[in-house]
This record gives structure tokens, C-alpha cells and sequence, in this order.
């Protein structure tokens, strides 16, 4: 094989096809990307059995053929040549010269027929998705997917779509992230994509990224970006009925300024650290909210205006479960629903509801 093209693009392909290659594996091949010649064009593969992700480039092509080059060691290299041009070639003894300028390297590759293949995706149909919104969905909930969980249902986000309407629901035991957008397809699929993976695709989603296709298999999903292809693994089991963690009803309501009620937290929060654990108590009354924080440092308090209607109410919440539900609200202006000190807080846009966050409280100790 060889072929000469572009450094800049091929560095960029380069990058991205290396998230998903594995950085330790019995398998070499699992840690270096998959080089092909394909239709006048260089394809690149990196694949740790999970993920996927595969692009093309332009490339002048003098021989086709294909190899196997340690990513990492390509990366480092592709990125310190000295030309706009590169050029790649490899003989039969698996030899791969890479030359730009007066730089050339001669490294070791690995036989492309040790590269496991892809796994075959069957679907029937293509679902179509604003690329902008999905990054959004995305991003407005897998600060919620749990990290370490007994269900491994759990460790990714739930997609349904159903009625128009696609959504993203992700759940940890302590906090609940629900994301609703508007879709052009009139059928109903359910299925969970792994946390890992999505944070893959929404970094691949640019601002020209207008629209991304999903292909969904009985097994898998390809999330199609522009030039980029991700493959991944769906999560088989059954995910928890989010549904029936909603309060049904609330006894206060308050329509809060987002930046003041973060702030105030994080004014709180001064006082915590991983060793030093404690709820922040939040008392609604009279038009005010206010937090105090008490620990063996020493105390915090706080107030700040908001329209309340309602009852009373005393609750603890903990300080980074709230502070990650406001930040990723990305509004102004928030509606907050309490049902009692006990019952789980739901945040939600001050109009709409194009998303809804829950926080469970924490049980307060009299301070008295």
C-alpha cells in the first residue's frame, strides 16, 4: 500500500477514529487504527469491541492495500511531521515508512486480517435527528448515567420515541435527567446506548453537523456525523421505570433565577470537601429562599429573592447533585417543585418542558 495525503486531515482523522481504540488489550491489533484503501479514498478504523468509529479521507493512492499502525504511536507522529503532505507505503514484511519533508520513519504494523471486523448493523429504517439537539440531549443528561451501578442498564441513557417525540432519560439511584425534542418519525423504538458512547458522539457533533442518522439493530446502533461513522454497542436489561419516580403533585412551587441559585450553593459549598460531608439546608418562606451550610469548618448562610407559591418547606439537598441539575438546565429562569422535605426535587424550564431534572433530598438532622 501507499498513498500520499493531506497532513492536516489525516492528524484529524486520526484523532477522533483514537477514542475509541483500546490503550491496553491482549489484542495488538485492538490498540492500533486500521488503515484501508477504499474507493479512492484512505479509511480509518479504530474499535475496542464496544465502540466503533470509522472515517475516509482523500488521499492520492499509488498501491492499494491495508495495515494495522499502533495508534498512539502514529498519532505522535502524524502530529510532529514538518509538511502539509505525508506519505504512508508498507511492503509485505509489514513495514510502514512514513515520510513528509526530510522526516521519514520506518515503524513495525500489524497484519490487517488480525482486525476484528465490525459488527453488521440491520436496520430497516434511518432515523434523522438535528445534530445541534442531539449534542443537547446529550449533554443535558449523561451527567446523570451512573458510574457504578449493579444494573448495567443503568450505565447508559434510555432513548425513546415514540408519538414524534424523542427522549433521553438517565438515572444514577440519586438523580433522575429526562430530555424531550421533537422528531420526524412516526414509529416507536426503544433501546439504551452506553454512556462512553455518547460522550463520543456528541464531541464529533460540530457546529456544521446539521443533521445525524441513526441506524438501530437489534444489537447495535451507528450513529452516522458527516464524514464519521460510531458503531456501538446497545445495553441489554431493563432500565427503571423513571416514570413512577415522578411526584404526581407538588406543594410548592418557585420560579428561580438560575446564576443566583447556583451561586449561593456554590457559596455553600465552600465549606465541603470529599472528608467533609454535609447537606445543604435550604429554607423556602416568604418569598426568599434560604441555604445554610453547617460543618466542622463552620457555617454558611445565604438568601436570595424568588416567586414562591405555595407551602413552607425545609429541605437538604447535596450540594453537587443540585449544582450539576442547575448547570446543565441551560436557562435563565427554572421552575422548582417540591412535595415536602422528603419528596424528590424537580427542576424544569420556567416555561415548557422540554426537560425535567430530579435531585432526592436528604433527610435533615434537628439542628436544635
Amino acid at each position: 500500500m501507499k498513498f500520499t495525503c493531506n497532513r492536516h486531515k489525516l492528524n484529524e482523522a486520526v484523532t477522533n477514529v483514537q477514542k475509541a481504540v483500546s490503550s491496553k488489550s491482549t489484542m495488538p491489533a485492538l490498540e492500533g487504527i486500521l488503515l484501508k484503501t477504499q474507493n479512492n479514498r484512505i479509511s480509518l478504523c479504530g474499535y475496542d469491541l464496544e465502540i466503533g468509529i470509522t472515517t475516509s479521507i482523500d488521499a492520492d493512492i499509488v498501491t492499494e492495500g491495508s495495515i494495522v499502525i499502533n495508534a498512539k504511536l502514529f498519532s505522535d507522529i502524524i502530529k510532529k511531521m514538518p509538511e502539509d503532505k505525508i506519505t504512508i507505503e508498507t511492503n509485505e514484511k509489514l513495514i510502514v515508512y512514513i515520510v513528509s519533508g526530510k522526516v521519514d520513519y520506518k515503524i513495525i504494523g500489524i497484519s490487517a486480517d488480525e482486525y476484528p471486523e465490525l459488527p453488521a448493523v440491520t436496520a430497516s429504517e434511518t432515523l434523522n435527528i438535528n445534530g445541534e439537539a442531539l449534542a443537547s440531549m446529550i449533554r443535558q443528561t449523561k451527567y446523570a448515567i451512573a458510574e457504578n451501578d449493579m444494573k448495567p442498564a443503568h450505565k447508559g441513557s434510555l432513548f425513546e420515541i415514540q408519538n414524534g417525540t424523542i427522549r433521553v432519560v438517565s438515572v444514577d439511584g440519586y438523580r433522575l435527567a429526562i430530555r424531550n425534542e421533537k422528531i420526524e418519525y412516526t414509529g416507536e423504538k426503544t433501546f439504551i446506548v452506553p454512556g462512553k458512547s455518547l460522550s463520543e458522539v456528541s464531541k464529533l457533533i460540530s457546529d456544521d453537523s446539521s443533521s445525524v442518522d441513526m441506524r438501530v439493530g437489534g444489537r447495535h446502533i451507528i450513529f452516522q456525523i458527516g464524514e464519521y461513522s460510531i458503531i456501538t454497542r446497545l445495553i441489554e436489561g431493563e432500565f427503571m421505570n423513571y416514570k413512577a419516580a415522578l411526584p404526581k403533585q407538588h406543594s410548592t412551587e418557585m420560579k428561580v433565577n438560575t446564576r443566583k441559585f447556583i451561586n449561593s450553593i456554590e457559596r455553600m459549598s465552600l465549606l465541603l470537601t470529599d472528608r467533609l460531608k454535609s447537606p445543604i439546608r435550604c429554607r423556602i418562606e416568604n418569598g426568599l429562599i434560604k441555604c445554610s451550610c453547617n460543618t466542622s469548618v463552620g457555617q454558611a448562610y445565604d438568601e436570595f429573592e424568588a416567586d414562591i407559591s405555595g407551602e413552607d418547606v425545609e429541605i437538604g439537598f447535596d450540594n453537587k447533585y443540585m449544582l450539576d441539575a442547575m448547570r446543565y438546565t441551560e436557562t435563565d429562569m427554572v421552575k422548582i417543585q417540591i412535595n415536602g422535605p422528603l419528596s424528590p426535587i424537580v427542576v424544569s424550564p420556567s416555561e415548557g418542558d422540554n426537560f425535567t431534572f430530579l435531585v432526592l433530598p436528604v433527610r435533615l438532622k434537628n439542628e436544635n
